[in-house]
């Protein structure tokens, strides 16, 4: 009896001990997010549901931006020494300069205040645009002495494409540095630009340089690309039969190898084109029409030396010297 007494009493103690405690200690509710953060997160998104994203802001109306260090920037990024001013006027397009006179002149300032002096990049769109192009027929006819001049167009005709060189272009950053009147800017835009680059890229370092950096960078767009998907042949069974006659060998002769399916709905032949009783290139096809067009196209890519296994290119800049001479006498 005496001990629970003394055990309750000391419970009622400890109690008392822990309430004075309790009165100096003051607690305060922290909550991970505000009350109002629920209303004001539903309001914006019902807000962007109906009003939908905002229209995109060009990089130079953004907060940090400083035109000539980027443009300088760039220069390095790329380990060339371009002329400052002559790249500066490489971004500057005819529409940033229209879009800019109008915004001027609907301030209300007088036409002599709103006189930009600035040049475009027409003129050097125009010396890159051409530049690339005869360095790139040249690089290709090195690279595949055999190759045809038709196929020859049809490389450089995809290498000079917009959608590949807008797609260098963005890769390279030249988007940011665009001066356009359109948010984003349009691809022929950008495609213009890029050739702007190269012309003042020539004028800064001249056409050996301008000639590896179009290698470097336009050149790998072939990697992985077949032939035939570049350049589009009618009747490839006919080309080859001008090849081989060209080389003095006789007719192919096309051979059915091998089938599977033949009554099914989904058939499939293998025909092998021989030429002189030896096997020149062989190729599958639902029908033996398709089959042999494929088989002239595999033999027409042996001939060519544009066969999956190829050699890789080369891009070493000791093997390229004959190739830059002769672009920098023209």
């Amino acid at each position: 009896m005496a001990s629970g007494y003394i055990l309750n009493r000391g419970v009622l103690t400890l109690g008392i001990h822990c309430q004075r405690v309790c009165r100096n200690v003051s607690l305060s509710q922290v909550r991970e997010k505000k009350r109002w953060m629920k209303s004001y997160t539903y309001l914006m998104a019902k807000k962007l549901k109906l009003e939908g994203p905002p229209p995109p802001m060009p990089r130079s109306q953004q907060p940090h931006w400083d035109y000539h260090a980027e443009v300088q920037a760039f220069s390095s990024r790329l380990h060339e020494s371009f002329s400052l001013e002559v790249l500066k006027t490489a971004f500057i397009n005819p529409c940033y300069l229209q879009a800019e006179q109008k915004r001027r002149q609907g301030l209300g300032v007088d036409s002599e205040t709103t006189a930009l002096a600035l040049k475009d990049n027409i003129q050097l769109s125009k010396k890159g645009a051409s530049f690339t192009k005869s360095f790139l027929t040249d690089w290709c006819r090195a690279s595949f002495p055999i190759l045809l001049m038709e196929g020859v167009v049809s490389i450089v005709s995809h290498l000079t494409s917009s959608a590949v060189v807008t797609n260098v272009a963005r890769n390279l950053g030249i988007e940011d540095l665009t001066m356009s009147a359109d948010c984003p800017v349009p691809d022929d835009v950008l495609h213009s630009t890029f050739f702007a680059v190269i012309g003042a890229l020539r004028e800064s370092r001249g056409a050996e340089r301008t000639g590896l950096f179009l290698r470097d960078f336009l050149g790998p767009q072939l990697i992985g690309k077949d032939l035939f998907d570049l350049w589009t042949i009618v009747n490839p069974m006919g080309l080859l039969v001008e090849e081989l006659t060209k080389r003095n060998l006789p007719l192919p002769e096309p051979r059915l190898i091998r089938s599977a399916g033949a009554s099914t709905v989904l058939p499939l032949y293998f025909v092998g084109l021989y030429s002189d009783k030896k096997l020149l290139a062989q190729g599958p096809g639902e029908t033996l029409v398709g089959a042999e067009e494929e088989a002239a196209r595999v033999a027409l890519r042996i001939l060519y030396g544009y066969t999956e296994n190829h050699r890789p290119l080369d891009f070493s800049p000791l093997q390229q010297q004959p190739l830059m001479q002769s672009i920098s006498s023209n």
